[in-house]
């Protein structure tokens, strides 16, 4: 399963940037195949505990920082598929390179 993930420390003023790292690093430490983009980090993992405690994890690490904090979570479960962080992007490479 793939889950895309965003955490936003809130009541901490504008810049999250440190905040958000601190959500990062523990998905980094992970050791699960990931991408972090502007709007969205994504884990892949085989099942739903390791996924959702990773991302329980990353929660937790900026909850110690700020006094609130929203958590916009997005699942693609789909059971057998390995390597889907690029399998999926690479089929819309594909597609766009044919025209």
């Amino acid at each position: 399963m793939i889950v895309a993930f965003s955490v936003t420390p809130l009541g901490v003023g504008e810049d999250v940037g440190e905040y958000v790292a601190d959500a990062v690093r523990v998905v980094r430490e992970s050791g699960l195949p990931h991408r972090t983009d502007a709007m969205f980090t994504s884990i892949e993992g085989e099942s739903w505990d390791e996924v959702m405690d990773v991302v329980k994890r990353a929660v937790a690490a900026v909850e110690v920082r700020a006094p609130r904090v929203s958590l916009v979570l997005k699942a693609d479960i789909r059971p057998g598929v390995a390597d889907g962080l690029t399998s999926k992007v690479e089929t819309v490479e594909r597609y766009l390179a044919a025209e």
